[in-house]
């Protein structure tokens, strides 16, 4: 039989990843990446290693958890803090998957001799005719994480399985519940999994109190002031509650300058952006396009954005330019782009950097 390691989060979605390819014949070993203890010694809510625990011994498979936590600080959490300093918006889970789930899985995988991993996010993993392998989307568009899989390797992808990608959420919980899981009506996590109140200001002041930006000024493109902000750890591009400011029409956070410790501010109208510059870039379903080259295609620039017709024009090795054909809202520095083609498979991707318009 061929042996895979299903990576348990402790919620449904892992656990019936596990049970489903257990019917299927593999011989499967559960595993909990121990990535991050609250100060209280509580574990985060990717890593719920006693309900994961539970979910192994019904499924009558072997258990392991294993402590990443140093790595999951370097990769994820000194990312992320760095990130809001710089007056950007990270999506931590993407490096997460890459650097840590499935380095991390495929490590443990090679010593216990097994062929694949495997996970529970809502995706298929497919192989195309040109031999590369990529993501495709979730049968199930609403919970569809192709989007947080993008910086993953062809050979992550080669030896990866992903049970999950023809099936709702409901009827996960209906086959959870049908095997008497644990965890079958357990809620579905939110946010990250390192931030247990979800106040990400707070957890960057607690966790590097010498380097916290101090409060400065909202002003227009103009350079007047309108007001004061909080320190620019406080806001993301495209925001438009709590900004504390009067004015005849809603404001939005249109830019935010981390040098000047300045937060530019505009109308609905100035949030909307034509073309966006990625950098960090990586593909899938196509080797590395050269520089010069363009191709077209469909971009998301937020996991619950729908994907708008553009095209990529690849500016040197690492970086791409994206025109859209219809301007896109917010578009925030540090957030991926992310390009699908119209067989709804991933292509590539890369972070976002700064956002122009015509």
């Amino acid at each position: 039989m061929p042996r895979v390691i299903v990576g348990l989060s402790g919620g449904v979605d892992s656990a019936v990843a596990a049970l489903l390819l257990k019917r299927e014949g593999y011989d499967v070993t559960g595993v909990t990446l121990r990535t991050w203890l609250s100060d209280s010694g509580d574990e985060g809510r990717c890593c719920e290693i006693d309900d994961a625990r539970r979910i192994a011994m019904k499924l009558d498979i072997p258990y392991y958890p294993l402590n990443c936590a140093d790595s999951f600080k370097r990769y994820v959490i000194d990312y992320f803090v760095g990130s809001y300093l710089k007056g950007e918006t990270p999506n931590p889970c993407i490096e997460c998957n890459r650097y840590i789930k499935w380095d991390r899985m495929l490590y443990y995988s090679n010593i216990l001799k097994c062929d694949y991993v495997a996970t529970g996010h809502y995706a298929s993993v497919i192989r195309l005719d040109n031999g590369r392998y990529t993501v495709k989307q979730a049968l199930h568009a609403k919970k569809d994480q192709t989007y947080m899989l993008y910086k993953l390797t062809q050979e992550q992808l080669k030896k990866t399985l992903m049970p999950l990608g023809e099936l709702t959420k409901e009827r996960v919980r209906q086959i959870a519940e049908n095997e008497g899981l644990p965890v079958a009506n357990k809620p579905d996590s939110q946010e990250l999994c390192f931030i247990s109140d979800d106040d990400y200001a707070g957890y960057i002041e607690a966790h590097c109190p010498d380097s916290i930006p101090e409060e400065g000024n909202f002003v227009d493109d103009m350079g007047n002031i309108l007001g004061r902000h909080k320190g620019i750890i406080h806001y993301t591009v495209g925001q438009r509650k709590g900004l504390g400011i009067s004015a005849k029409n809603p404001l939005y956070v249109k830019y935010i300058d981390p040098v000047k410790n300045e937060i530019v501010l505009g109308e609905e109208n100035e949030v909307f952006y034509d073309k966006v510059e990625c950098l960090d870039t990586n593909f899938l379903s196509i080797e590395r396009p050269p520089a010069g080259s363009e191709f077209e295609c469909r971009v998301k620039v937020r996991y619950h954005h729908r994907p708008q017709e553009a095209k990529v024009r690849i500016t040197d090795v690492n970086s791409a330019v994206i025109s859209f054909y219809e301007p896109v809202k917010a578009p925030a520095p540090g957030q991926s782009a992310v390009f699908y083609d119209n067989d709804e498979c991933v292509i590539g991707g890369g972070i976002i950097k700064r956002s122009d318009q015509s």
